[in-house]
């Protein structure tokens, strides 16, 4: 899971892993938001493509209609996950053809930058960029 790992250490929380972070597992009830549209656009992004006006307001529309702001970060990097998994993608390599996997990394981070959504930046890590984005994949 990108989010509570990283956040409980950021934090010093303790050994229950709690604190806000933890509204977003589907436990608790939030449901994950599967983010289709910034799928698209994250994809067209990395590999260097132009985003349709329609692919970049869906994607807009549904990060800022997650109405809890710490979760935000937590589905995109859900969407990250299950890209990785479903074309095997593994560290050093392209997710798609002319798209290394740190860079989608970099370019789903910086989606709530791109659609101007809040989002809480815990780590001191750039405004409006996710924080998982400074942590090395696993």
């Amino acid at each position: 899971m990108l989010v509570a790992t990283p956040m409980a250490a950021e934090y010093g929380a303790g050994s229950d892993n709690s604190g806000p972070w933890m509204w977003c597992d589907p436990a608790m009830g939030h449901r994950v938001s599967p983010l289709t549209g910034c799928r698209e656009m994250v994809k067209l992004q990395c590999v260097g493509s132009q985003v349709p006006e329609v692919v970049l307001r869906d994607c807009c529309q549904k990060l800022a209609g997650i109405a809890n702001d710490w979760c935000r970060c937590h589905d995109l990097g859900s969407m990250l996950d299950s890209v990785y998994q479903e074309l095997g993608a593994r560290e050093g390599t392209e997710v798609f053809p002319g798209c290394r996997k740190e860079v989608m990394k970099l370019t789903a981070a910086s989606v709530p930058e791109v659609c101007k959504v809040p989002i809480p930046n815990p780590s001191g890590y750039k405004a409006g960029v996710c924080y998982w984005a400074a942590y090395p994949d696993a």
